[in-house]
């Protein structure tokens, strides 16, 4: 729950806005909306060839305007929490989309309560 936190505040932080409301929500997977202008897969593709990190894409009818970024098992950590936020603003900025802030702050914020 803490690394889901984290997480939660690093994106809203970012200016991203989650796909499932607070009450609803499940701490090991985060569902993203992709912002207009954005190209997911390029997005996903570069987090992969730069970062080495894979986050999924959505399914359905939420296939290319949804991220779904999982926290599992030893995946679930400070570092990948981190990791993730400094990528996605990586991949975004590579697209001409980059978030005011990086997240990393809001994360910190939420692990040094």
């Amino acid at each position: 729950r803490l690394h889901s936190s984290a997480l939660v505040a690093g994106l809203e932080a970012m200016g991203l806005t989650l796909r499932v409301p607070e009450a609803e929500r499940l701490p090991p997977l985060t569902a993203v909306s992709v912002p207009d202008g954005v190209d997911d897969a390029a997005v996903r593709a570069h987090l992969l060839e730069h970062h080495n990190l894979e986050i999924g894409g959505g399914l359905g009818p939420m296939k290319g305007n949804t991220w779904r970024i999982g926290l599992m098992g030893a995946g679930a950590c400070r570092e990948n929490v981190e990791l993730c936020l400094r990528a996605l603003h990586d991949a975004m900025s590579a697209q001409g989309c980059a978030p005011e802030s990086d997240g990393v702050l809001a994360a910190e914020a939420v692990y040094a309560e």
